[in-house]
Order: C-alpha cells, then structure tokens, then sequence
C-alpha cells in the first residue's frame, strides 16, 4: 500500500468515499488477484501525480465483499471514481495508465 493511497473499509466507506469533497477513485482488488497486482503501480502513480484533485482508495473485496456487491462488481480489478457520493467513471480490467487516466481526467475539475 503506497503512502499515497489509503484503505477503504466497510465502516469508512461512507465518511472518506462518498462523504469526500475531493472526488474518489477506488480501485477494487484482490490478493490473489493477478491484473490487480499489474495495476497497482498505475493507481499509485495517479494517485501521486493528482493528489492535489483526487483521493485514491483500495478496498480489498475478500475483507470488504459487501461493498463490491453494493455495486455490482463481477471481475476486479474494478476502478471506481465517486464524485459527490455518485459513481462519476467505473472502470473494469487492467489497462495502461494513458487510457486510465483519460477516463478519469475529464471528472477533476
């Protein structure tokens, strides 16, 4: 877990996610989970280069598979951007940082 991101959990879910006034970008994975583990570095970089405009959390869907149910996630790695407490981007699989970040982009003001 890089400094620059931080756990998302079931009991923070709502203060630091939807509560944000920063948009927050989840990504949704998994320790036995391959394309999480080739995406992590990517979420890190984004979360290091926007810190100033974005949150980034992890939430770890074995510990916390309520949430992912919540919405709907069927295959991890999932990202997904919240904005105001709605989801603004939902992104599914591994993809480069380039295609990544143009799905995010558009939503940091």
């Amino acid at each position: 877990m890089g400094m620059k991101t931080f756990e998302v959990t079931e009991s923070n879910f709502q203060t630091e996610v939807l509560g944000s006034q920063q948009p927050v970008l989840v990504d949704f994975w998994a320790e036995w989970c391959g394309p999480c583990k080739m995406i992590a570095p990517i979420v890190d970089e984004i979360a290091g280069q926007y810190a100033d405009k974005l949150k980034v959390g992890k939430l770890d869907t074995d510990q916390f598979g309520e949430v992912a149910m919540r919405y709907g996630i069927m295959g991890i790695p999932t990202l997904i951007l919240f904005k105001n407490g709605q989801v603004a981007a939902r992104i599914t699989g591994y993809m480069p940082k380039e295609k990544l970040v143009s799905q995010i982009a558009p939503h940091l003001s």
